[in-house]
Formats: C-alpha cells, sequence, structure tokens
C-alpha cells in the first residue's frame, strides 16, 4: 500500500526538478475563460448580477440582499462573536497597527543633486483601495486585519472591503467586527470575480476603486489579471503556500505541526517540509497520520490532499546547502527557518515573502498577531515582490525645481541631450531666453 504522504529523495539527484516548483495556480488559462463572462455581467447589470453570483455562487437565499452591510450587521456581530475573540482581534490590530506605523515613509523629501538642482518626492495616499477578504474555505477576520490596517495608516480617503456573502445574505461577524475596529464602515458583500468586477467598474451600489489588495482564489486571480488595464491588482497573492526548512537540529514532531498549518488551508495550497536530515524526514512522514487523526475531519482533507499530491509533502535533500538551494528556488509565500541557528542562516534566504525564524515563531503568529503582513506574494513572485506594506496603499510623485543661477550649466547639458536624440523641440526650449524666477526658500 503507497504512503500517504509525498515524498521525494534528492539526495542522489542533480539541480532541481523543475515540476517540484510548480504551484496549483501556475495554469490559470481555464480560469480566465471562466471569468470573463462573470466579469461581463457585471460590468453591463451592476447590482443585479451580484445579487445573481450571490445566489449561484455563495447559496444566498435573500433575493433582495443588501450589498452593503448595514449597521445592524455591525451591531449584531459585536453580539454574535465571542468577547475574549475581540480581545484577540484587538491584540492582532495593535501590533500589526504599530509594524505598519514604523513602515510609513516621510510625507516629503528634497535633496539638492547639484547647487541649485533640488529634487524630491511626495508620498501621497491613493485615493481608494479595496481590501479583499475570501470566506469560501472559511472566515477571516485576520485577512481585514492585515488588509485595512495597512491602508489607514497610509491614510487611504476611501477603503472598503469585499467579502463573499454566507447563505443568510450576512457578512461573516468576525469580518465585521475587524473591519469596525480598525475603521472600515464600508463592508460590501461580494466575492470571487463578480467582487473584483465590482469594485474595478463600480456598480450602483459597489465603488469603483484605484486597487485591489488580499489573497484569493484562482478564479479572483484571474479576475485581477483580465481587469488589471483599469484596477491595480496589487501583490500577487493566490492560494497560500510554505516551506518548513529544517537541518537536524529539529524536533520532527515541531516540522510536522508547522507543516499542518499550510496544508490544512485548503487543496489548492502548497506546503512542503524541506531538510537535510533523512531521520526528520522519515520521522515527518511516520507522524503525519497521527496528527491528521487529531484534526477536523474537513481541515484533515485539506492536508491530505496537499502532503499527498504533486504540490506538497516532505523533500530530503543532500546537504544543507542544497535545501537552502531548493528554497530560493522555490520562493515561497512563507518560510519557517527550524535550524540549529536561524538567524545565521537568514542571511542565505533570498526569495520568500516572510522568513520565520526559530521554533518560538511559527506561521500561526504571524498570520495573526505579530505584526508583519501575512499578505505575501505568491507563486514565486517573491523573487521579485514584497509583502502587503503601507507602500502599496501610496504613491510617489517627484518634483524639482532649479534655482536661476544653477539653469544655464544644466540648460547646456540637456540641450546636448536633446539634439543628439533628434528632440529639437526639447532643444530649443532650453536654449531659447526664459525669464527666471524668483527662488522662494521657506
Amino acid at each position: 500500500m503507497p504512503h500517504p504522504v509525498t515524498f521525494h529523495d534528492l539526495t542522489d539527484v542533480e539541480g532541481i526538478p523543475p515540476a517540484l516548483l510548480r504551484r496549483t495556480e501556475s495554469d490559470l488559462s481555464v480560469f480566465i475563460e471562466r471569468v470573463k463572462p462573470i466579469i461581463d455581467k457585471v460590468r453591463t447589470e451592476g447590482d443585479a448580477a451580484l445579487r445573481h453570483f450571490a445566489q449561484a455562487f455563495d447559496n444566498v437565499s435573500v433575493p433582495d440582499m443588501a450589498i452593503r452591510a448595514t449597521e445592524e450587521e455591525f451591531d449584531d456581530a459585536f453580539r454574535a462573536v465571542d468577547p475574549e475573540v475581540v480581545r484577540s482581534i484587538e491584540y492582532g490590530i495593535a501590533n500589526i497597527r504599530r509594524f505598519h506605523e514604523a513602515q510609513k515613509p516621510e510625507d516629503s523629501w528634497m535633496v539638492e543633486v547639484r547647487p541649485g538642482l533640488w529634487a524630491g518626492d511626495r508620498c501621497l495616499p491613493i485615493e481608494s483601495v479595496a481590501c479583499y477578504v475570501p470566506r469560501g474555505k472559511g472566515a477571516f477576520p485576520s485577512v481585514v486585519n492585515m488588509t485595512a490596517i495597512p491602508g489607514k495608516v497610509a491614510g487611504v480617503p476611501r477603503l472598503v472591503i469585499i467579502t463573499p456573502p454566507a447563505p443568510d445574505g450576512r457578512v461573516d461577524p468576525g469580518t465585521l467586527v475587524a473591519a469596525r475596529l480598525i475603521g472600515v464602515d464600508e463592508v460590501y458583500k461580494c466575492g470571487g470575480a463578480q467582487g473584483v468586477a465590482a469594485v474595478a467598474y463600480g456598480t450602483e451600489t459597489v465603488p469603483a476603486c484605484a486597487k485591489i489588495v488580499g489573497p484569493g482564489s484562482p478564479y479572483v486571480v484571474a479576475a485581477k489579471r483580465l481587469l488589471s488595464d483599469i484596477l491595480d491588482p496589487g501583490t500577487p497573492a493566490g492560494p497560500s503556500e510554505a516551506i518548513i526548512l529544517t537541518d537536524d537540529s529539529v524536533d520532527p514532531e515541531i516540522a510536522v505541526l508547522d507543516l499542518l498549518i499550510e496544508s490544512e488551508h485548503g487543496p489548492d495550497s502548497s506546503a512542503w517540509l524541506v531538510t537535510s536530515s533523512r531521520r526528520v524526514a522519515e520521522a515527518a512522514i511516520e507522524a503525519l497520520p497521527r496528527h491528521w487523526a487529531q484534526m477536523d475531519d474537513r481541515r484533515a482533507d485539506f492536508s491530505r490532499a496537499v502532503l499527498g499530491g504533486a504540490h506538497g509533502g516532505v523533500i530530503l535533500t543532500r546537504d544543507f546547502d542544497a535545501a537552502v538551494a531548493f528554497t530560493n528556488a522555490y520562493a515561497p509565500e512563507h518560510l519557517e527557518l527550524l535550524t540549529s541557528d536561524p538567524m545565521a542562516d537568514l542571511g542565505r534566504i533570498r526569495n520568500a515573502g516572510e522568513v520565520l525564524l526559530g521554533t518560538a515563531s511559527p506561521v500561526t503568529l504571524c498570520n495573526y498577531v505579530l505584526g508583519p503582513n501575512a499578505v505575501l506574494p505568491t507563486n514565486r513572485s517573491a523573487r521579485t515582490h514584497s509583502p502587503l506594506s503601507v507602500h502599496d496603499y501610496m504613491k510617489r510623485m517627484s518634483f524639482a525645481r532649479v534655482a536661476p543661477e544653477a539653469y544655464p550649466e544644466a540648460a547646456a547639458h540637456a540641450e546636448r541631450f536633446a539634439r543628439y536624440e533628434g528632440f529639437t523641440a526639447h532643444a530649443r526650449a532650453v536654449s531659447s531666453a526664459r525669464p527666471m524666477p524668483t527662488l522662494v526658500r521657506r
């Protein structure tokens, strides 16, 4: 009988098998074709299309569902959520806010690049941003915290949340509690591709936004891609993924517990234990079925599907150098570094959305309460992209001013550039006499 855990022994393999670097969302073509008619219907029918898809995809039984969450729903949410859970949401909000406040850039800066030549940047919040909060495999007030708090810190004038409704036509209570505690009052009941289309085009109720942030299913990712010419899709954030990277020093039970964190997200997740220790690899494979038996049945099924499939399991490498090389090539969303000296090994990691150092820093803590953002680049995009941050809710606008005494020299150089590149008007603009303003210094 085959073992239920996928195992790759790479100790005698040269290089990295390309198939091991693939994610479940690598081919979006089928999803792109499926979301095209959804997007078109929202564009042409607005709110009516959102209600139609809420019934079709979210099993909503309320034909005249209010698309925007009402004040009554916010009030009911605080009555429905356990006060201890509210306290935990508040604890996470405080830590996440403090981290992102430290990230916020100066409003403006200026440098004198040469005597009389001044240049700088202004940092301004984007005017409107939609935060996507998924619902399909659970309820995620933590995603509200991660997407809305940096927007509030950045000073975004209009910050809205879109999220799929429950069958009763209401929003998850924890999501509403988190939104209210953060200060977001606009919560709209539209998820999936239809939600993305709603904030791209706007409907009678849902405002068109300049940008969307937050993780989502392949349908959400496909819709973001299709609509990227009118809606900034933000950091690529698809199905969740992680690598647990270990040497021989780790307790295999800890490695298994942390591997299960990622694999229980859903069957479209990716989760690997990558180790240079045969002892750790074999012990982990043996321990996993025992842990599955102690999990919620639904989450255990998700985990078995991931760790027994093509996108998860255990990888044994020739040595720790090879384990690091695989990890950098994979560029995971989450990386746990469970080694004898994780701070020293951190310097060897180049590609990861986040790196959690040591056994006291499991993904669970960072997902909820540590402070760094848990909306991270997926599908190898950590090679060039960064975690969601305050910077994603802001834009830079450069400015420059030239003092009259510095103008002649700068103009002479600019004229030479213009004539070399064949731009006659450019050259004439700086070769002709022009009145010099009085430079006011403040």
